[in-house]
């Protein structure tokens, strides 16, 4: 299936390793130009230089920043129009924040949480909404988590930012609809990936307990992978996702539907992946692994 991603402009946060590298590597495959950020310059350099290495010097930019500052994020997408390209599509990837379990959280463990994951995820909506909606065009992804679909016992900061972007995702997707720029929300589940939470987890003392509770709560009974959650992001992100948005609500796909084709043409309001499933409204189907 051609995306119709050739040589347009995405923008990725937080692309240096992970889900959000998956999300790179998928669009690049599907002749995207793919503007990347992290803050961690030499891993950021090390990748573009892997990726032109692919896909050509002339389908990546790269800058080195924290996006949770407004002038950073801002003087990126300047930067990115000026360049690379009109911006067309945008991915607030940037997540996690170090913070204890339980309530006793001092202030700036909760303002740094607040900032690391809502905050990010707004500023580069906001900026990169300032470009595309005169336009007439574009998509916003965020890339949430299943803690923000509800209480699943994470750190407080954490799933209560990602719940707040689902929200914002869908308050956006009203403001933007309207000028024909999408915005979705993508919820990973348990995505495992080279210096994640989950390949610590799986390889340290209580491996063997933790590969036995995603054998029993996870449908395909195995953890995710960055690459999956990158293919439903470019659709997402792609013109063929033009129907899907947070303002419209699901249709109710069977099962066997859904398992028989992955990214039905008809069915707008694709949500959320949640322990590896898709999500359509509160219908979970195990569909991306």
């Amino acid at each position: 299936m051609d995306l119709n991603l050739k040589d347009k402009v995405i923008f990725v946060a937080g692309a240096s390793r992970g889900i959000g590298l998956g999300i790179v590597e998928a669009c690049l495959a599907e002749g995207a130009k793919v503007a990347i950020a992290a803050r961690g310059g030499d891993a950021l350099e090390e990748q573009r230089k892997r990726l032109a290495g692919i896909y050509g010097e002339d389908k990546l930019w790269a800058r080195a920043g924290d996006v949770r500052g407004s002038a950073t994020i801002d003087s990126m997408i300047e930067a990115i129009e000026s360049d690379f390209g009109p911006l067309w599509g945008a991915v607030a990837n940037v997540g996690l924040h170090p913070c204890p379990p339980g309530f006793e959280v001092d202030d700036e463990t909760w303002d740094g949480g607040i900032s690391q994951n809502l905050d990010s995820a707004f500023k580069l909506a906001r900026s990169s909404l300032r470009k595309m909606t005169p336009r007439g065009e574009g998509s916003v992804l965020m890339i949430t988590s299943i803690a923000g679909l509800g209480a699943l016992g994470t750190p407080l900061t954490y799933g209560t930012s990602k719940a707040a972007m689902n929200h914002l995702a869908k308050e956006l997707a009203r403001v933007g609809g309207p000028s024909g720029v999408r915005v979705n929300a993508i919820a990973p589940g348990n995505i495992i990936f080279p210096g994640g939470d989950w390949e610590a987890r799986s390889e340290g003392e209580r491996g063997a307990a933790w590969k036995k509770w995603i054998r029993r709560e996870v449908p395909l009974n195995r953890f995710g992978r960055p690459d999956e959650i990158g293919s439903a992001a470019a659709y997402l992100l792609s013109p063929a996702g033009q129907l899907r948005d947070r303002r419209r609500p699901a249709r109710r796909w069977r099962p066997d539907q859904i398992g028989a084709r992955p990214w039905p043409q008809h069915a707008p309001g694709i949500l959320d992946a949640g322990r590896n499933c898709i999500c359509l409204q509160r219908l979970q189907v195990p569909c991306i692994g």
